[in-house]
């Protein structure tokens, strides 16, 4: 499948469910994130976050506060790609 393909009505509702967190700080920084960017998430970014998804929730908060950054297998194009997108302040 093309990486830059948009995700279908399907797959994003499956990815949206996938990133239900148990910190509260983790979800503001995704709800914002869907809010943003849902009618445009490719298969790149999806497999990107799918791969933050199965980080601990205080290694994700540590990623997207930018207490640390992606280490190893997790040090991908796109996951760094992403986190970049995902750290973007809300506007007030």
């Amino acid at each position: 499948m093309d990486d830059n393909a948009l995700l279908d009505e399907r797959a994003l509702s499956k990815l949206k469910w996938r990133c239900r967190r148990g910190l509260l700080e983790n979800d503001l920084f995704i709800e914002r994130f869907f809010a943003r960017h849902e009618s445009g998430i490719t298969v790149r970014q999806a497999r990107a976050l799918n791969a933050l998804m199965d980080l601990a929730d205080n290694d994700l908060l540590d990623l997207l506060l930018q207490r640390s950054e992606p280490q190893d297998a997790l040090a991908t194009e796109e996951v760094v790609e992403l986190l970049g997108v995902l750290r973007i302040p809300a506007v007030h």
